[in-house]
């Protein structure tokens, strides 16, 4: 168990056992994370900074415990990371913005950093993402761009592409980052991994830099379908309900099944003869919803940086600024009426929901899009990755949904879904996916070869 346990590719939950039982101490396990870091980050380049000394700190606080006889936490020794947007006590909290490296730094911890560390998790470094967040590729100007752990040549996806390809190359087994559009979702699906996106507002968000108010989220990352429910226990601070018998599904049929790749097309429809040919459904104004959160996300991220793009535009990274500066430039009465579309589109869900308990989408079109041919089949025309990958992630965002990122069982490149569910019903989403992985219809993701 300790060498599986050092070597990266153990769950959170084999590492949180081994720690608990003294099998293994967690300082050796933050050690063998910061070496696994060393070796593979700089092909990957997930990891902007490594923070070895508060990890064996924390670790050590963890052992500590275990020799006392006091239990450490449910993630007892288990290394993780962020994206550098969340609040680290004495460090500058960048948000991806080489204009904020050397902004003062944080007096306290995010307050999901916290709970982790209650828990017993042990922080060893923070993550690449896009600029502000601003963008589906991780591609930033001051940190570089992320690659996918499962094909170098390709992206990892964004705006928390670092997070996901730390987890996906097995530095770490838990990382947590941001979704307001699809930027957790989108990275779990190109990289394998499953990842959470809750009920707006049901995570913590102190202490973590802001993108887009009415849209942003926090969430994880994780191998298993086990570990993603563990770590958001514990960011959510409560106990595991009682799992449900079974779970009605159902799969968005209209603008979710438009512009999927051959593979993709044919991974969902064996998903969906594994679940007995699950009923299909259809939406109306799908497009104009999206539209409506690309409007959202253009205002509020424009207005928040309004003051920073008048007095230095150029300390911006050119890949976001012009984005925030059309955004800043919005008409109020254009961002009220995105505004006003929520209801109308929550209307047809709230139906549906009656009907079923989870929703089954694509993540995204296919496979990771390749570094040097950013570009994806959108309506028979090759539009940019960067602002497109969120097809089908978008419309959800808009209303705030809980949806869990599943890994499909495919070969070859990773490709992910969306299980969805109501307003507030995370845990059926978590417990659905944790079905799904038991009947082997979703993967519980392996190491790349190259990891």
């Amino acid at each position: 168990m300790s060498e599986y346990t050092l070597s990266g590719g153990a769950s959170a939950f084999a590492v949180a056992a081994a720690v608990r039982s003294g099998q293994v101490k967690a300082v050796a396990v933050a050690q063998a994370a910061l070496q696994r870091i060393t070796l593979r980050n700089p092909a990957v380049n997930a990891i902007t900074r490594v923070l070895e000394e508060r990890a064996l700190a924390e670790a050590a606080t963890v052992d500590a415990a275990v020799t006392e006889g006091r239990d450490p936490g449910p993630l007892a020794g288990v290394p993780y990371a962020v994206k550098d947007l969340f609040d680290i006590a004495g460090l500058s909290t960048t948000a991806g913005a080489a204009r904020l490296e050397h902004a003062p730094p944080a007096t306290r911890d995010a307050e999901a950093i916290d709970r982790m560390r209650q828990a017993g998790a042990v922080l060893v470094g923070t993550c690449n993402m896009d600029e502000f967040a601003y963008g589906f590729v991780t591609d930033n100007a001051r940190w570089g761009q992320t690659r996918n752990p499962h094909d170098l040549s390709r992206f990892a996806g964004g705006s928390s592409g670092g997070s996901a390809a730390a987890v996906a190359a097995g530095m770490v087994p838990l990382a947590l980052g941001s979704d307001t559009n699809g930027s957790i979702r989108i990275p779990a699906s190109l990289c394998g991994l499953y990842g959470t996106k809750p009920s707006h507002a049901s995570l913590p968000r102190d202490g973590v830099y802001p993108f887009v108010h009415t849209l942003d989220d926090i969430g994880a990352f994780a191998r298993t379908a086990g570990d993603l429910a563990l770590v958001e226990a514990v960011l959510r601070g409560d106990a595991q309900p009682v799992p449900a018998a079974s779970h009605r599904a159902a799969f968005l049929d209209g603008w979710f099944a438009r512009n999927l790749s051959p593979g993709m097309e044919a991974a969902i429809g064996r998903l969906r003869e594994g679940l007995g040919n699950a009923p299909i459904v259809a939406l109306e104004g799908v497009d104009r919803a999206r539209s409506a959160a690309y409007l959202i996300t253009a205002y509020e991220g424009g207005q928040l940086h309004r003051d920073g793009l008048r007095i230095d535009p150029l300390s911006f990274d050119p890949a976001t600024r012009d984005r925030l500066i059309a955004g800043a430039a919005l008409p109020e009465a254009v961002y009220q009426e995105a505004l006003a579309y929520r209801a109308v589109f929550a209307a047809q869900f709230a139906d549906i929901f009656r009907q079923y308990d989870v929703l089954i989408a694509p993540a995204v079109y296919g496979p990771a899009p390749l570094i040097d041919d950013p570009m994806i089949p959108i309506d028979g025309a090759m539009q940019p990755a960067r602002a497109n990958l969120g097809l089908y992630t978008q419309p959800i965002s808009f209303l705030g949904l809980p949806v869990v990122a599943a890994p499909l069982a495919v070969p070859g490149l990773p490709m992910g879904v969306q299980l969805i569910g109501a307003p507030g019903c995370d845990h059926t989403v978590l417990e659905f996916a944790a079905q799904l992985e038991a009947q082997g219809l979703i993967a519980s993701t392996p190491l790349p070869e190259a990891a």
